[in-house]
């Protein structure tokens, strides 16, 4: 650890972002894992409102640089696309 007070401070704040940032990733995988699940069970109704949350979450993901911008568009057009499939 760094022997200076303000490098100190800025290593435990660090380390609570790099917290805050493994809790957001786990929100974001658990949504995009409930659209997957709806699809799977045929679910229309659940998959669409799934999809909706997950849409949110991908989106707050982009705008808190926790995930790039094509990466947002690749999962949302995947998802949609697997709603859309359900008939």
């Amino acid at each position: 650890m760094a022997n200076i007070k303000s490098q100190k401070k800025r290593a435990l704040t660090n380390l609570k972002r790099q917290n805050a940032k493994a809790g957001e990733k786990s929100e974001l995988k658990t949504a995009i894992k409930k659209v997957l699940t709806a699809v799977e069970a045929n679910d229309k109704d659940a998959a669409v409102k799934a999809y909706n949350e997950a849409n949110k979450a991908l989106d707050k993901a982009l705008v808190n640089s926790i995930k790039k911008k094509n990466y947002v568009a690749r999962q949302k057009s995947r998802l949609a696309l697997a709603v859309n499939s359900i008939k």
